[in-house]
């Protein structure tokens, strides 16, 4: 009689704490996934002043265009790429320094320009949330190689200074983030990446003489805010 009351018992508890998460198609098998983002700033100053700075005179610009196709092969799992292309330039006329009443500093002439590709590898898992079909998590890792070239040239005339770099990176990342769908078609998502290895090379030279090589590796498991990314995605 005990040992039927302590299996009884045993049995009733498993039923009652019995926890799971209940997944369904989130995003079923057969679907493609596109989507694509676009940045772009620009921004002129004009004896402008910022703390220590002062009559800056200049312009910046930067832009960014990131295309995506993905397959799902399977029930939740997708797998493809993107591409992304970003182009930035800086043209700084005239500055000025002014860390106290006798120590200061003025750059002038200060003319920069980058570009870069990424080809990235990616796959996704997607976690609905209950039977809710319009809000849900998903998890990307990815497989970036990406290289650029920049040059940077101050002063003028005989002064006339500049440096050429070329970069070759690898990383490989995990980005989480949400989805929301807008309809049956297109969503919105955000996402964070919070941890990768990364690996870097630059080789510069300087007045076509000097040359410099860099090579560096990091890895990050933390958050960061800056590298949150927003995008609209369609579900054909």
């Amino acid at each position: 009689m005990i040992t039927w009351v302590v299996g009884a018992f045993s049995a009733s508890a498993q039923e009652e704490f019995k926890r799971g998460l209940e997944q369904i198609s989130f995003v079923p098998k057969g679907q493609w996934i596109a989507g694509v983002s676009v940045s772009y700033s620009q921004s002129n100053q004009n004896n402008y002043q910022f703390l220590v700075i002062e009559n800056l005179n200049g312009d910046t610009y930067s832009f960014k265009v990131s295309p995506m196709a993905m397959y799902c092969f399977k029930d939740n799992l997708a797998a493809g790429g993107r591409f992304a292309y970003s182009r930035s330039k800086t043209n700084l006329k005239n500055a000025d320094i002014v860390l106290g009443a006798d120590t200061g500093y003025n750059l002038d002439n200060l003319y920069s320009l980058g570009q870069n590709w990424h080809y990235i590898g990616a796959f996704r898992n997607y976690i609905s949330l209950g039977r809710n079909r319009r809000f849900g998590l998903f998890n990307e890792i990815q497989l970036e190689v990406s290289h650029g070239e920049s040059k940077l040239c101050s002063g003028s005339g005989e002064q006339l200074t500049g440096t050429f770099s070329r970069d070759f990176g690898l990383n490989i990342g995990l980005a989480p983030g949400l989805i929301m769908f807008l309809n049956n078609y297109s969503a919105i998502e955000v996402n964070i990446g919070v941890l990768g290895f990364s690996y870097n090379k630059t080789k510069a030279t300087t007045d076509q003489i000097y040359i410099a090589n860099m090579n560096s590796k990091s890895a990050n498991f933390k958050i960061n805010l800056f590298s949150v990314s927003f995008g609209v995605v369609f579900y054909l």
